[in-house]
């Protein structure tokens, strides 16, 4: 059951389930793929691309933020670019010992500046990392230094990425 009145695009935006979860209407799912494809897009913009009236708008996109569905509003840098066109996904599993220290092992990774998103994960591997670096042997510096020369990892694989294609995001919402 949700916590506002879903259903009525006047409402203040999405509610909660009986479980915790957003409940997200026509209107919300329509503002977040307007925004996802561009998250530039004036207020006035949205509301007539939604249908409803600007304060509504400001209104619902306020919510879709209080609420966590909409996380914030991010620019999509090309790392080729800034001369980052170099991009690989390296596969890193732990050493058993070392899993429960996962999240720490994380972190860590991401606050290196070669690393674009760091993704933990079950199965045979323990985290995903998707790196942009210059050229191979940048790639291959990081992966010793940061990677396969550290105590707590056992393994890593790196491939290469070719071509990044961006999903339609919000499409399965």
């Amino acid at each position: 059951m949700p916590v506002t009145d879903s259903s009525n695009p006047t409402s203040s935006g999405p509610g909660r389930t009986a479980f915790g979860a957003v409940e997200l209407d026509d209107v919300d799912r329509r503002l977040l793929r307007e925004l996802e494809r561009d998250g530039r897009i004036s207020n006035k913009e949205l509301a007539a691309l939604a249908g409803i009236a600007p304060s509504t708008c400001h209104a619902r996109v306020r919510a879709l933020r209080e609420s966590g569905v909409l996380r914030g509003f991010h620019a999509q840098v090309d790392p080729e670019a800034v001369g980052r066109g170099l991009q690989a996904m390296i596969a890193v599993r732990l050493q058993p010992s070392a899993r429960a220290r996962l999240t720490e092992v994380a972190h860590r990774l991401a606050q290196r500046p070669e690393v674009r998103d760091v993704y933990l994960l079950a199965g045979v591997d323990d985290v995903l990392v998707h790196v942009a670096v210059r050229d191979s042997p940048e790639l291959r510096a990081f992966v010793l230094e940061h990677l396969s020369t550290r105590p707590e990892v056992a393994h890593t694989q790196t491939s290469l990425v070719f071509e990044h294609v961006h999903a339609p995001g919000t499409a399965s919402i």
